[in-house]
């Protein structure tokens, strides 16, 4: 929705729970926590099906946004700045933490929120509406998906490691990996968009008067002969790995 420029509206809940997990104690749980994030947002449950089985929970959420006006992948053109909403590598520094692969911190708090609370960037994806040349939400890895607009639009995209904005905390605690985790780390869910010159002093004047939480780092390219949809520093970024891979095991 974010990444669309749309307003949540409504949702489906298709829920199959084993039935040593069919009990009052979970059910209300989960229906609070549910509810809390609908409320939230806004959004309407208004259908759905619940079977007996593994525990599997599909949501299906629908919204809306005025004819012409949804942001699209395919839209970035030669020469549109790139910009990306928030602070980069959270999730993938969260989720090293947590199973203890690395340096714990001091203070966790606002990197256990940042995983197990990110907080969909709807408002920001409204107001690109009309702005906004291209626009993905960041799951993946920065450098996975801004290949993903890169290739719908047929373009290159070129970002620059020092303009990525990342967490100080970050940066002291874990030198040797923030960098990695901010490319190809995931599970940010910030938004990466493309603006062309047309509309960049705009979204240049937000940044500057705090309207809008969002860090320019790079440049749309024309494609070049290779393979490589999104170049980092001047080099390919095969150098890094490219991200999640939903198919990958």
């Amino acid at each position: 929705m974010a990444a669309m420029g749309a307003t949540p509206k409504w949702f489906t809940l298709a829920l199959t729970i084993p039935q040593d997990m069919a009990n009052a104690d979970w059910l209300e749980g989960f229906s609070r926590g549910l509810a809390k994030i609908a409320n939230q947002f806004n959004v309407a449950l208004v259908g759905g099906d619940t079977t007996a089985g593994p525990l599997t929970i599909s949501l299906t959420l629908m919204g809306e946004v005025p004819i012409g006006d949804a942001l699209r992948r395919d839209g970035a053109a030669v020469e549109d700045a790139i910009y990306v909403t928030g602070t980069l590598g959270d999730g993938a520094a969260s989720l090293n933490m947590i199973k203890g692969h690395s340096k714990q911190i001091n203070s966790p708090d606002r990197l256990l929120k940042r995983f197990y609370e990110p907080q969909p960037q709807v408002e920001i994806g409204i107001k690109l509406r009309n702005i906004a040349s291209a626009c993905i939400d960041i799951s993946d890895g920065l450098i996975a998906d801004l290949g993903h607009i890169c290739q719908a639009s047929r373009v290159c995209g070129q970002i620059e490691t020092n303009l990525l904005p990342v967490h100080g905390e970050l940066v002291e605690t874990w030198p040797q990996h923030f960098l990695g985790w901010a490319l190809t780390g995931g599970d940010d869910y910030q938004l990466c968009f493309t603006v062309p010159l047309v509309h960049r002093e705009t979204v240049d004047q937000w940044i500057a008067k705090g309207k809008l939480q969002a860090t320019l780092i790079g440049q749309i390219l024309a494609a070049n002969n290779s393979d490589d949809l999104v170049i980092v520093d001047g080099q390919s970024s095969t150098a890094f790995n490219g991200g999640f891979d939903h198919f990958s095991r």
